[in-house]
């Protein structure tokens, strides 16, 4: 209910205050279900992405933000999850586990879910290697990835944690639904992990071209906690290279 009512409100503000822009809705299906793989640039992602967008998106998002007891987190934990947004543990093993399931059951329920395949966000704005989830999910349910790229995020969000710059402008471009089972047809006899990493590379590659991003073969978590290291700061909570 949350979320209906909010949604209209927040895709008002954000077409007045950034005026986004998007391309290639037409990819989403009207209906059944559906996963948008994007890249992650800034924490707007998960807001100006859906606010653009017909269908409600149930977003996978890290479990950090629900945390806490104080009265204020308990607010915005309720929010989040009137948002849809479902808490993901990045911590790994059996929390992952956990998370792979709760977007198997929004996509059972022929929803559409939204998915970061980085796991967090660029370090630098440039593309890094994708979680195998999203593979996960596609073969599991059969639901086709619609690969996106949101241009312009990283630049407009700067140093800013919550509101990016209004300019550059943020646009959002959808590409054609991507068919695994072409993917899975071609590696008759692979293993699952094999097969995994394969289609993962595959909605990479995809969400690339539609970007333009420099590639990077290594987790942004990994960089981020070299990174953290580097300046002597403790690392990030619930990190993991093996998270969804």
């Amino acid at each position: 209910m949350l979320y209906e009512i909010a949604k209209p409100v927040v895709a008002g503000l954000v077409r007045v205050l950034w005026n986004p822009t998007i391309s290639g809705t037409e990819h989403i299906p009207a209906q059944g279900p559906v996963i948008l793989a994007c890249n992650h640039q800034a924490y707007s992602d998960t807001v100006f992405l859906p606010a653009q967008v017909r269908r409600t998106v149930h977003f996978l998002g890290k479990s950090d933000i629900f945390a806490g007891t104080s009265p204020l987190n308990k607010v915005i934990a309720a929010v989040m999850r009137g948002l849809h947004i479902i808490p993901v543990d990045r911590t790994g093993g059996s929390a992952a586990s956990s998370s792979i399931e709760a977007g198997l059951a929004v996509l059972r329920e022929g929803e559409v879910l939204g998915i970061f395949p980085e796991g967090t966000r660029s370090p630098d704005g440039r593309l890094y290697r994708g979680k195998t989830g999203v593979a996960r999910f596609a073969l599991t349910t059969g639901a086709p990835i619609v690969p996106v790229a949101m241009n312009g995020a990283f630049a407009a969000q700067g140093s800013r944690r919550y509101l990016p710059h209004r300019r550059p402008r943020i646009h959002a471009v959808l590409g054609p639904p991507l068919d695994v089972r072409e993917i899975v047809r071609s590696l008759p006899d692979a293993e699952e992990a094999r097969v995994l990493r394969a289609v993962t590379d595959a909605v990479m590659d995809r969400i690339q071209a539609l970007s333009g991003q420099e590639r990077v073969d290594e987790y942004a978590i990994d960089v981020k906690r070299r990174l953290r290291a580097r300046q002597g700061r403790p690392a990030g909570p619930g990190e993991s290279s093996t998270a969804v």
